[in-house]
């Protein structure tokens, strides 16, 4: 009785290390994790960092549906092949967004002022998120969804775009934030 629940689960998941299976379904840990920085703060740094994973999504998508070039075919018994296509990877590319940019804004911006000002806040992030990023990219040529190639031009593409989004931001889109971010927080000091 107690291997019947057992019996029902294919052989391809409860085979999987419980870290690899956690790494496939990092998408909705991460989104929650930046929609909490997002409220916690209410920073228009923050809010453009997100709009830059949002464009940086739309991107590499357009750019998959452009090349289509199919996945590889699964290896493990009882999966079925992804029907989007493959190259680049989106979960390589966005998380590599997340790492790049992560990384820039510990090394050159302020710390908000919401935060903590110590240098654990400029420390902590970069040392947390880069090795996860880095097993979430190998983790989709783990899974069988993608091939090295298609990881590693996720990655490149999401570098670069994240370098881009920086960069626009820290030369003079920054100056937009800061007034957006006073005019919200006066808009709130009306309603208390």
């Amino acid at each position: 009785m107690a291997n019947h629940h057992v019996d029902n689960i294919e052989p391809s998941e409860w085979q999987l290390p419980w870290w690899l299976k956690f790494l496939d379904k990092t998408n909705l840990t991460v989104t929650a994790l930046t929609a909490s920085l997002f409220l916690y703060t209410q920073s228009s740094g923050v809010a453009y960092f997100v709009s830059g994973a949002v464009a940086c999504m739309i991107a590499v998508k357009v750019v998959k549906k452009m090349i289509k070039q199919e996945r590889p075919v699964m290896q493990r018994p009882g999966k079925k092949r992804k029907k989007t296509y493959g190259m680049p990877s989106t979960h390589s590319t966005i998380i590599t967004y997340y790492a790049t940019y992560v990384f820039l804004a510990s090394l050159y911006l302020p710390i908000h002022h919401t935060l903590p000002q110590s240098w654990t806040t400029r420390i902590l992030p970069p040392l947390i998120v880069l090795p996860w990023a880095a097993l979430i990219a190998l983790s989709r040529i783990w899974l069988g969804h993608h091939t090295l190639a298609q990881v590693s031009a996720g990655c490149t593409f999401g570098f670069g775009f994240a370098w881009l989004w920086f960069y626009m931001w820290t030369n003079g889109l920054n100056e937009y934030g800061v007034e957006a971010e006073r005019m919200w927080q006066s808009h709130l000091a009306l309603w208390k």
